[in-house]
């Protein structure tokens, strides 16, 4: 098999992550790191041992062209991601697009319908929808284990100190110098929980999807809520609730739950790993591995493997995101809602773990659940 050249877009904060798994892709030799996009190169020792010494510049197309690479890994800010994709697309190279793919519904639809007109694969980065649990769970719903499905609720309790939002400009915004950025709790850090809940309800398309609540709150002085709940109506009738907040007391690992009208099925998707719960049955633990979304790609293109997570199997997520994108900005939380903890540099809001755990168990927003300081904001409806 022939190596694959890659060039990475975006290679600081998140990117560093592409940066250890391209790494560990190249010591299979699966691929060759070729080149890197960054407004300021790396220096060599931001660049992992082993990846040797890839060309770099700040022009994304001269660098496509002058390395002659077959596909782009795109982990830039959210408002770069369109053009970024159609630039490459527009060079016949292949695409990972981090997500979330777009700030917008109407620039989401802008890259993937460039991208099929160009003929190129597209991945977007859900890792989580790479897991082995993913359809290990939509086998045991199948078969019956759970009864009939009522709902899904997810539920993710993060920290993140104030430094977080001073990462980057667009850091917290919702818009930047007029464009759209929309770098909220359930766009962007807890995305997956969005995702996956609706993968898991058999919603991930946009025509899945009828109607969306949202509730968007803030603790933090940012643009974006840091504390939200979003309610979105299936067009098969289920109600999937995804209540997130990085303000937890105690952070724990995210999780998405489908509840049936015999049991449930626990899924945390950092962990892959899945609990069943049933009537007239003990419960059942299970671990399942997962499929790197680059490493498919790769085998994609050389070998006509499926893709894991086209950009249509992301549509309904991009509801979710334009829901957001066009309610009211994200109300600040009462001084007396929140605290902050010095010596960790981050607001927390007291009762907020067992309020989103809650939520996810009741597929209640939060103003339902009777937290006093969601009561006064009523919850932004989209039909779409």
């Amino acid at each position: 098999m022939s190596t694959v050249d890659i060039v990475l877009a975006g290679a600081r904060g998140h990117g560093r992550w592409h940066l250890e798994n391209i790494r560990r892709l190249q010591d299979k030799g699966i691929v060759r790191l070729a080149g890197i996009c960054e407004l300021t190169p790396l220096t060599g020792d931001e660049i992992p041992e082993g990846l040797g010494t890839p060309e770099q510049s700040a022009d994304f197309g001269a660098l496509l062209d002058s390395t002659g690479a077959r596909i782009a890994v795109i982990c830039t800010p959210i408002p770069t991601h369109t053009d970024l994709a159609l630039e490459a697309a527009s060079r016949g190279v292949h695409l990972l697009l981090e997500k979330p793919p777009a700030p917008s519904y109407a620039e989401f639809r802008r890259m993937a319908d460039g991208v099929a007109a160009a003929g190129v694969a597209c991945q977007i980065g859900f890792q989580s929808l790479g897991s082995h649990a993913v359809p290990a769970i939509r086998e045991l719903v199948e078969e019956g284990a759970i009864g009939e499905v009522t709902g899904i609720g997810g539920a993710g309790a993060w920290a993140r100190a104030e430094a977080y939002y001073r990462r980057a400009p667009w850091a917290g915004k919702r818009r930047m110098n007029g464009v759209d950025v929309i770098d909220g709790a359930l766009t962007n850090p807890l995305a997956h929980a969005v995702a996956t809940a609706l993968a898991l309800g058999d919603a991930s398309r946009a025509e899945d999807v009828t109607r969306i609540e949202t509730e968007l709150l803030r603790a933090n002085d940012i643009e974006s809520d840091d504390t939200s709940c979003v309610r979105v109506t299936t067009a098969n009738g289920l109600q999937v609730t995804v209540a997130v907040t990085l303000c937890a007391e105690d952070p724990d690992e995210p999780y998405v739950v489908v509840h049936g009208d015999r049991g449930r099925i626990t899924y945390w998707y950092k962990q892959d790993r899945v609990l069943l719960q049933r009537a007239g049955h003990g419960p059942e633990e299970y671990e399942y591995g997962r499929t790197d979304l680059l490493e498919n790609l790769v085998d994609h293109v050389t070998d006509g493997d499926d893709l894991l997570v086209v950009p249509d199997a992301t549509g309904a997520f991009m509801k979710v995101v334009e829901a957001i994108r066009l309610a009211p900005d994200p109300a600040p939380l009462p001084a007396t809602a929140w605290h902050l903890l010095p010596d960790e540099d981050r607001r927390v809001v007291p009762g907020i773990d067992g309020l989103v755990a809650a939520a996810a168990d009741s597929l209640a927003l939060y103003s339902e659940l009777g937290a006093d300081w969601a009561r006064p904001h009523v919850a932004n409806e989209v039909s779409t």
